[in-house]
């Protein structure tokens, strides 16, 4: 039995879903690599770029876990956290849009009683 030219096994296809799966893998890899909290900020007219000085970053994802320079925190551990922290030392306050704005107010009401008036509240520009 002979093969008639044009009736090869056609690899193709299969080089296609292979560039498929390396493109997805490379950046799933990407972003684990980074070690970011993805959280999905609202929009504010007024924001402002950000400073990178010595400051102490707070995030709230989506799911109201509360993140202290992107290690996961408990609200016991941020207060205690605020106490020892210099009332001067910038407070960088980043919430996710679908986070519990509960949350958001224990936090400054944390700040607020340990007389921590310089922080900031991320938002991304229209």
């Amino acid at each position: 039995m002979k093969i008639r030219r044009g009736e090869g096994l056609n690899i193709v296809p299969f080089i296609d879903i292979m560039l498929v799966l390396l493109a997805i893998v490379l950046s799933v890899s990407t972003f684990i690599a980074q070690g970011k909290i993805e959280i999905d900020l609202p929009q504010a007219d007024s924001a402002q770029k950000k400073n990178d000085d010595k400051k102490v970053s707070i995030v709230v994802d989506a799911n109201n876990v509360i993140y202290v320079d992107d290690k996961p925190e408990s609200i016991e551990a941020l207060k205690s956290l605020i106490e020892d922290t210099d009332p001067k030392t910038l407070v960088e306050l980043r919430s996710d849009k679908d986070s519990k704005f509960e949350t958001f107010v224990k936090i400054i009401d944390l700040l607020k009683e340990n007389n921590h008036e310089n922080f900031a509240i991320s938002t991304k520009t229209n």
